[in-house]
């Protein structure tokens, strides 16, 4: 487990249980007990958590790292995840996109595409996420249209009621969106509430909902909900899912894609 994965796995760990020795977690995560100290030591330095005496403690902690903390976590599977969701996509469509590692790799894909480009119909891509945007900058074809908001920088999405203003005023050919979890009854959902808000409304605008998620977003939950399973047509995610929850999906009428 690298230094990132590691550090993820910790303040999910923290958000969790709300405080935990140095003991208990190289125990959890099978690492020594220095290591778990210099990650402490480095993560309360960013003050993603509290250090304590003999372990940390989750004051203020949220349960995601920052974006550029998270790219090395199942890297490889989100490349194919985006690679296969880009595949999704036509010339001239309007695509919404949030923010986040796997709809990054959406982004890159679909700027590879060389179908996209002369003699095809424009592609419109509409996000609240600045460095999607900054994606196809390069692509002198590909219209976009960025809502805003208040940055979050810990996922270089802008939220709030300005952007939703915009959102509500278009209308998308698909969204194509990443999540924090994703269960068959819980639904779609993402750890921060203004995110989670800006979401819902590209599902509400979308006539159709594609979510790309890795195997370890599945059968999980986070505080504040997207849509319902059944608002999803299509769910893209990596050969590594359990296959009794990709069952479950499919029973619930969304189509899996594993890549």
């Amino acid at each position: 487990m690298d230094r990132y994965a590691r550090w993820h796995a910790l303040v999910e760990l923290l958000s969790e249980r709300g405080q935990v020795t140095v003991e208990e977690a190289a125990s959890r995560l099978g690492v020594s007990q220095a290591t778990i100290r210099r990650d402490f030591d480095q993560l309360a330095e960013q003050q993603l958590i509290t250090r304590t005496r003999g372990g940390a403690i989750a004051s203020g902690v949220s349960a995601d790292l920052p974006l550029h903390y998270k790219t090395a976590r199942f890297s490889a599977e989100k490349r194919r995840i985006g690679q296969a969701a880009a595949a999704l996509v036509e010339p001239g469509l309007v695509v919404g996109l949030n923010g986040g590692t796997t709809t990054t790799e959406v982004a890159r894909a679909l700027v590879r595409r060389p179908d996209l480009d002369e003699g095809q119909p424009p592609l419109t891509v509409v996000t609240n996420a600045l460095n999607i945007a900054n994606e196809f900058l390069a692509r002198s074809r590909v219209k976009i249209v960025v809502a805003g908001g208040v940055l979050r920088p810990r996922s270089y999405e802008l939220v709030g009621p300005l952007g939703m203003g915009l959102l509500q005023e278009v209308t998308l050919d698909l969204a194509l969106l990443g999540v924090d979890a994703i269960d068959v009854v819980l639904g779609a959902a993402a750890h921060h509430e203004g995110e989670a808000a800006m979401n819902r409304v590209m599902v509400d605008r979308a006539r159709r909902v594609v979510i790309v998620a890795d195997a370890s977003k599945l059968g999980r939950h986070a505080f504040a909900r997207i849509c319902a399973a059944e608002q999803v047509d299509t769910l893209v995610t990596d050969t590594g899912a359990d296959p009794d929850q990709v069952a479950a999906f499919e029973r619930a009428g969304v189509r899996v894609i594993a890549a």
